[in-house]
Protein backbone atom coordinates (compact mmCIF):
# COMPACT_ATOMS: atom_id res chain seq x y z
CA UNK A 1 0.00 0.00 0.00
CA UNK A 2 1.58 2.96 -1.05
CA UNK A 3 1.28 5.96 2.02
CA UNK A 4 2.16 8.64 0.06
CA UNK A 5 -1.63 10.14 0.04
CA UNK A 6 -1.26 9.20 3.49
CA UNK A 7 1.89 11.46 3.76
CA UNK A 8 0.01 14.25 2.30
CA UNK A 9 -3.38 13.93 3.55
CA UNK A 10 -1.76 14.26 7.13
CA UNK A 11 0.55 17.22 6.54
CA UNK A 12 -2.64 19.05 5.01
CA UNK A 13 -4.83 18.05 7.99
CA UNK A 14 -2.17 18.82 10.76
CA UNK A 15 -1.76 22.39 8.78
CA UNK A 16 -5.39 23.12 8.50
CA UNK A 17 -6.11 22.09 11.81
CA UNK A 18 -3.58 24.28 13.35
CA UNK A 19 -4.83 27.58 11.75
CA UNK A 20 -6.62 30.04 13.84
CA UNK A 21 -10.11 29.43 11.15
CA UNK A 22 -10.14 26.14 12.64
CA UNK A 23 -9.95 27.16 16.28
CA UNK A 24 -12.88 29.07 15.68
CA UNK A 25 -14.65 26.82 13.74
CA UNK A 26 -14.22 24.33 16.47
CA UNK A 27 -15.47 26.77 19.20
CA UNK A 28 -18.26 27.88 17.21
CA UNK A 29 -19.41 24.41 16.80
CA UNK A 30 -18.87 23.68 20.71
CA UNK A 31 -21.19 26.98 21.05
CA UNK A 32 -24.16 25.84 19.09
CA UNK A 33 -23.86 22.09 20.60
CA UNK A 34 -24.38 24.32 24.02
CA UNK A 35 -26.93 26.66 22.77
CA UNK A 36 -29.40 23.41 21.46
CA UNK A 37 -28.63 22.38 25.38
CA UNK A 38 -32.38 23.68 26.06
CA UNK A 39 -33.84 22.33 22.94
CA UNK A 40 -32.80 18.76 23.97
CA UNK A 41 -33.58 19.60 27.08
CA UNK A 42 -29.72 19.02 28.60
CA UNK A 43 -30.56 14.91 27.70
CA UNK A 44 -28.56 11.47 27.26
CA UNK A 45 -28.51 11.34 24.26
CA UNK A 46 -27.51 15.47 23.64
CA UNK A 47 -24.54 15.00 25.93
CA UNK A 48 -23.12 11.65 24.23
CA UNK A 49 -23.16 13.67 21.10
CA UNK A 50 -20.14 15.75 22.01
CA UNK A 51 -18.13 13.66 23.86
CA UNK A 52 -18.19 10.96 20.79
CA UNK A 53 -17.45 13.29 18.17
CA UNK A 54 -14.84 14.84 20.55
CA UNK A 55 -13.65 11.61 21.23
CA UNK A 56 -13.57 10.31 17.32
CA UNK A 57 -11.27 13.42 16.38
CA UNK A 58 -8.70 13.65 19.58
CA UNK A 59 -8.65 10.06 18.57
CA UNK A 60 -7.86 10.07 14.66
CA UNK A 61 -5.70 13.58 15.47
CA UNK A 62 -3.39 11.70 17.30
CA UNK A 63 -2.47 9.32 14.61
CA UNK A 64 -2.27 12.19 11.76
CA UNK A 65 -0.22 14.33 13.81
CA UNK A 66 2.44 11.49 15.08
CA UNK A 67 2.88 10.58 11.38
CA UNK A 68 3.71 14.26 10.62
CA UNK A 69 5.93 14.43 13.47
CA UNK A 70 7.40 11.52 12.37
CA UNK A 71 8.43 12.68 9.36
CA UNK A 72 9.29 16.13 10.11
CA UNK A 73 12.23 14.79 13.02
CA UNK A 74 13.28 12.12 10.32
CA UNK A 75 13.94 15.30 8.04
CA UNK A 76 15.68 17.15 10.71
CA UNK A 77 17.74 14.19 11.54
CA UNK A 78 18.96 13.99 8.35
CA UNK A 79 19.50 18.15 7.78
CA UNK A 80 21.41 17.70 11.11
CA UNK A 81 23.47 14.72 9.86
CA UNK A 82 24.29 16.27 6.72
CA UNK A 83 25.64 19.54 8.65
CA UNK A 84 27.80 17.22 10.88
CA UNK A 85 29.30 15.83 7.63
CA UNK A 86 30.42 19.20 5.84
CA UNK A 87 31.37 20.42 8.64
CA UNK A 88 35.56 19.83 8.46
CA UNK A 89 36.50 19.17 12.54
CA UNK A 90 33.22 17.64 13.06
CA UNK A 91 33.02 14.10 14.48
CA UNK A 92 31.57 11.84 11.72
CA UNK A 93 30.65 9.82 14.81
CA UNK A 94 27.30 11.50 16.06
CA UNK A 95 25.73 10.89 12.38
CA UNK A 96 22.87 9.28 12.63
CA UNK A 97 23.24 9.20 16.43
CA UNK A 98 19.32 8.82 16.94
CA UNK A 99 19.63 5.27 16.09
CA UNK A 100 22.16 4.58 18.85
CA UNK A 101 20.81 2.61 21.99
CA UNK A 102 20.15 4.40 25.78
CA UNK A 103 23.78 2.68 26.70
CA UNK A 104 25.92 4.71 23.69
CA UNK A 105 23.72 7.68 24.23
CA UNK A 106 24.60 8.11 27.78
CA UNK A 107 28.17 7.63 27.05
CA UNK A 108 28.51 10.30 23.91
CA UNK A 109 26.76 12.51 26.31
CA UNK A 110 29.35 12.33 29.37
CA UNK A 111 31.84 13.10 26.94
CA UNK A 112 30.18 16.30 25.89
CA UNK A 113 29.20 17.25 29.01
CA UNK A 114 33.37 16.83 29.93
CA UNK A 115 33.64 19.06 27.03
CA UNK A 116 31.03 21.62 28.19
CA UNK A 117 32.53 21.44 31.80
CA UNK A 118 36.35 21.95 30.43
CA UNK A 119 35.25 24.89 27.81
CA UNK A 120 33.55 26.83 30.63
CA UNK A 121 36.28 26.51 32.74
CA UNK A 122 38.76 28.01 30.44
CA UNK A 123 36.20 30.96 29.55
CA UNK A 124 36.06 31.96 33.25
CA UNK A 125 40.12 31.82 33.55
CA UNK A 126 39.51 33.74 30.12
CA UNK A 127 40.24 31.44 27.61
CA UNK A 128 38.21 30.22 24.84
CA UNK A 129 36.16 27.20 23.84
CA UNK A 130 35.92 26.80 20.12
CA UNK A 131 38.07 23.43 18.89
CA UNK A 132 37.46 19.90 17.69
CA UNK A 133 38.32 17.27 20.88
CA UNK A 134 38.83 14.28 20.35
CA UNK A 135 35.75 12.18 21.06
CA UNK A 136 36.01 8.46 21.72
CA UNK A 137 32.82 6.60 21.49
CA UNK A 138 34.26 3.03 22.77
CA UNK A 139 33.99 2.33 26.02
CA UNK A 140 36.67 -0.23 26.91
CA UNK A 141 39.15 -0.80 30.09
CA UNK A 142 41.68 -0.96 27.41
CA UNK A 143 40.71 2.89 26.39
CA UNK A 144 40.29 3.53 30.30
CA UNK A 145 43.88 4.91 31.37
CA UNK A 146 44.56 6.66 27.97
CA UNK A 147 40.71 8.50 28.67
CA UNK A 148 42.06 9.53 32.62
CA UNK A 149 45.53 10.67 31.01
CA UNK A 150 43.55 12.91 28.72
CA UNK A 151 41.48 14.14 30.66
CA UNK A 152 44.35 14.84 33.27
CA UNK A 153 46.18 16.49 30.25
CA UNK A 154 43.10 18.76 29.46
CA UNK A 155 42.42 19.81 33.25
CA UNK A 156 46.54 20.98 33.26
CA UNK A 157 46.50 22.87 29.86
CA UNK A 158 47.25 26.49 30.58
CA UNK A 159 43.79 28.98 30.20
CA UNK A 160 43.36 29.09 26.36
CA UNK A 161 46.21 27.32 25.16
CA UNK A 162 45.28 25.32 21.97
CA UNK A 163 44.48 21.70 22.83
CA UNK A 164 47.13 19.05 22.07
CA UNK A 165 47.22 16.93 18.59
CA UNK A 166 45.92 13.64 19.46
Amino acid sequence: MNGKWFSRFSSYLSTMTGRPTTFVVAVGLVVAWGLTGPLFHFSDTWQLVINTSTTIVTFLMVFLIQNTQNRDTAAMQIKLDELIRAMEGAHNALLDLEELDEKDLRRFRKQYEKLAEAARSALSEGGTDTDSPFIDNRNTDEHKDRDERRDKEDRDRKPGAPPPRR
